[in-house]
């Protein structure tokens, strides 16, 4: 890859995110990490057992080599995500956090107003905040401006697989960012992740995709492809659109019959 991903001041080689939900079992977990190349890996506060130094999923982790992002998940207010956050310091899983704020049980969407809040003060108390939000450029502006590290705007709904619903919203916030943008939630299969990338995303976060595949190491390798390709391709820059066709050959000099 052309050049590193940098988040508060840390060098990430790879652009591709991982969550753990949703596999077979820790082991396969594991296995698909190690294929997808990932750097950033976020565990749910509510799936670890903070008192338990040899929690079963930590325990799959190795903390050496990847950045650990709890988050907030479960949280359903700005004092629900305050709190687990402050549990998970306490807890030794440092001051990284992925900020969920989701009062909505059906479409799991999450509160612009509480997410705000809650970052505000996070960021205050010296976390390092990397927001899940709503694909709205206004909050995008918003947190950044409160001192959040990235934003990470929905592409569709949390474990849809519907691919990037939210386009254009996400191509706006691309185009506005001071901050790294992170499209995450709703990318079900490897192209999904490489039109992301070319439109300028920092980098994607995927879970459900690759847990719930029937070979989720081999899609969590295709999914480093697609990062990794989707990248390089927007750094090359891509050729304008026409609406008629234009060969690709010069014309002059044919010789008809």
């Amino acid at each position: 890859m052309t050049k590193e991903l940098v988040i508060a001041g840390k060098s990430f080689e790879s652009r591709l995110f991982l969550g753990t939900g949703k596999f077979a079992s820790h082991a396969v977990m594991k296995e698909a990490l190690e294929a997808s190349g990932a750097s950033m890996v976020t565990v749910a506060l509510r799936r670890v057992d903070l008192a338990r130094k040899d929690d079963d999923i930590l325990s799959f982790i190795d903390r050496r080599r990847f950045q650990l992002l709890p988050n907030t998940s479960g949280a359903r207010t700005a004092k629900e995500a305050l709190f687990l956050a402050k549990l998970a310091r306490e807890g030794g899983m440092g001051d990284w956090l992925k900020l969920e704020v989701i009062p909505d049980p059906q479409y799991l969407w999450p509160d612009p107003v509480e997410t705000l809040a809650a970052a505000q003060i996070l960021v205050k108390e010296g976390f390092t905040v990397l927001p899940y939000m709503p694909p709205d450029p206004v909050l995008a502006k918003k947190l950044a401006d409160a001192g959040c590290a990235v934003v990470m705007p929905l592409a569709a709904p949390i474990g849809s697989n519907r691919g990037l619903q939210m386009r254009e919203a996400v191509r706006i916030i691309i185009e506005q960012a001071v901050v790294p943008v992170v499209v995450d939630a709703g990318l079900g299969v490897p192209s999904h992740a490489c039109e992301a990338m070319e439109m300028g995303a920092d980098a994607v976060l995927v879970n459900t995709a690759i847990a719930t595949a029937e070979d989720p190491v081999r899609m969590a390798a295709a999914f480093r492809d697609a990062v990794r390709a989707g990248r390089e391709a927007f750094l090359a820059g891509r050729g304008g659109e026409r609406e008629g066709a234009e060969a690709s050959s010069p014309l002059e000099g044919i010789v008809r019959g």
